[in-house]
């Protein structure tokens, strides 16, 4: 804890998820005081999403890979000093004066309470995570239709399912862990129908053998796929989805190279829910907001440019996890660790054991390496943009079609995402093109490689009026409260 309520923490965390966690303890562990902020009101982020106490959960465990790995952490946290803000929608963060940075946040479930929050701080680690990548199709706003990560948190925190009989499709590993968890909680899982294949990691031998835990995850998720009768194809595409107030089939379409579809394949499989996305893409708007500089991700999505300890280009901002591209859990826990060492170091000069940043950065080396392999194999090809008719539907808040798009770019003259943005207004809605902005980019591109669209938002979450315009002066601290939080 800060030494009075007037002074700042040494450091702030945001994203409680496996990155997050694992900075933060590394960090109070060595003297540091933490502030460790998120918008959920546990512990676990995305990965190790679990159900409220109140459901009564016998065995939250059960449907999670590696769950002792997230317990242990949650005890270190338990025992450190790191002050828990749940609930906390960071919607910013701005530079103070000196070298101080102020994290802005909005309270309550939804970030809607009246109350907004402004933590000093000396520097700042990222662990936003990811968001899921969607790329549509005809009827793919119909009910039913699901992110697979959706359907994945639906279970773990809801304990529901989607529907009774799920198809599960897109691209990327999260699809057998997504159609393994959802058919042992029962429901029928027809098909995995993965538009890529698994032949490309063959292609990096050295770095499969490097990673043994990854190979053997896959194996139970392929034992669990077998057990269940599910079935699994690759080089497909879920190109069309049926029913009138809810899913009733998908067609299911063989892929050439590119991904185009190719003519008299299709095939329809009933089913009640369609769970589907095409791999993540980084959460990096707090980041990009300060000019921190960025890369192209084998796969066509922006990660942060990190250095060798995750230290962005931006002096006193470090980032973990999924934020410098998508890897995993344990990949994310070696690089929190790093970034919460690293912090250490330059805030207080305390010494770390040289050997344990040296075990960090190879891990996390070795495993970045499998996720950029990971990245290629599963890497959307251009010809995906073949499944859209005129009227599907890109941008679902402004009702923007592929049509209208294809019409920007012949007609008008649009060459990137940002100029359709302007003639359609795709992407000016609700989500500000987190779901439609990878689709609109592909067909600016004109079949062409489709620049990444850029993640530069004013603010990371919605927040409300009022939180901008309360005054934001000091207000001491509470016992209830977190000093040096103001409001």
């Amino acid at each position: 804890m800060p030494a009075s309520a007037s002074d700042p923490y040494d450091l702030a965390v945001i994203g409680a998820g496996c990155a997050g966690l694992a900075g933060a303890v590394a960090a109070a562990g060595h003297g540091l005081s933490v502030a460790l902020l998120d918008a959920s009101p546990q512990t676990g982020g995305q990965f190790y999403r679990h159900p409220a106490p109140a459901l009564g959960a016998a065995r939250p465990e059960a449907l999670h890979h590696d769950w002792p790995a997230f317990a242990a952490l949650r005890r270190r946290l338990e025992r450190s000093d790191v002050r828990q803000l749940s609930g906390h929608h960071v919607w910013a963060v701005t530079k103070e004066d000196g070298d101080l940075w102020a994290v802005h946040a909005a309270t309550g479930a939804d970030g809607a309470d009246e109350r907004p929050v402004r933590v000093r701080v000396r520097a700042v680690l990222l662990a936003t995570g990811a968001y899921e990548r969607q790329l549509p199709f005809p009827g793919w706003t119909l009910p039913g239709v699901v992110g697979a990560g959706g359907a994945q948190a639906m279970l773990k925190s809801g304990l529901v399912l989607p529907g009774r009989r799920i198809v599960v499709a897109g691209s990327g590993p999260l699809l057998l862990a997504v159609a393994s968890s959802l058919a042992a909680a029962g429901a029928q899982v027809p098909a995995v129908i993965e538009a890529s294949g698994y032949q490309g990691y063959a292609r990096h031998p050295r770095v499969l053998a490097a990673n043994p835990r990854k190979l053997a995850e896959a194996a139970v998720h392929g034992a669990a796929l077998l057990r269940h009768r599910v079935r699994l194809r690759t080089r497909s595409a879920v190109t069309e989805v049926h029913g009138t107030d809810r899913v009733s089939a998908v067609t299911v379409t063989r892929l050439d190279r590119d991904w185009r579809p190719v003519r008299g394949t299709g095939r329809r499989i009933a089913c009640d829910a369609l769970a589907v996305g095409h791999g993540l893409v980084p959460q990096i708007e707090l980041a990009t907001a300060l000019g921190c500089a960025t890369r192209t991700t084998a796969d066509g999505t922006l990660a942060l440019a990190l250095d060798g300890l995750q230290e962005t280009s931006v002096r006193g901002l470090w980032a973990a996890g999924e934020t410098g591209g998508v890897g995993g859990a344990e990949l994310a826990r070696a690089e929190g660790e790093l970034a919460g060492l690293a912090a250490a170091v330059r805030l207080h000069g305390h010494p770390v054991h040289g050997g344990r940043v040296r075990e960090l950065r190879r891990r996390r080396d070795r495993m970045r390496a499998f996720a950029e392999a990971m990245a290629v194999s599963h890497a959307p090809a251009a010809g995906w943009t073949g499944w859209l008719t005129d009227d599907t539907y890109v941008c679902r808040c402004e009702e923007v079609t592929a049509g209208r798009i294809r019409e920007a770019v012949t007609d008008l003259g649009a060459r990137d995402a940002h100029t359709v943005k302007l003639l359609t207004r795709a992407g000016m809605g609700w989500c500000q093109g987190r779901m439609c902005g990878t689709a609109a980019a592909c067909l600016a591109a004109g079949g062409g490689a489709a620049e990444p669209p850029a993640e530069r938002r004013p603010f990371a979450v919605p927040v409300p009026l009022s939180a901008l315009a309360s005054p934001d002066e000091p207000t001491g601290s509470r016992p209830d409260a977190a000093p040096p939080v103001d409001d």
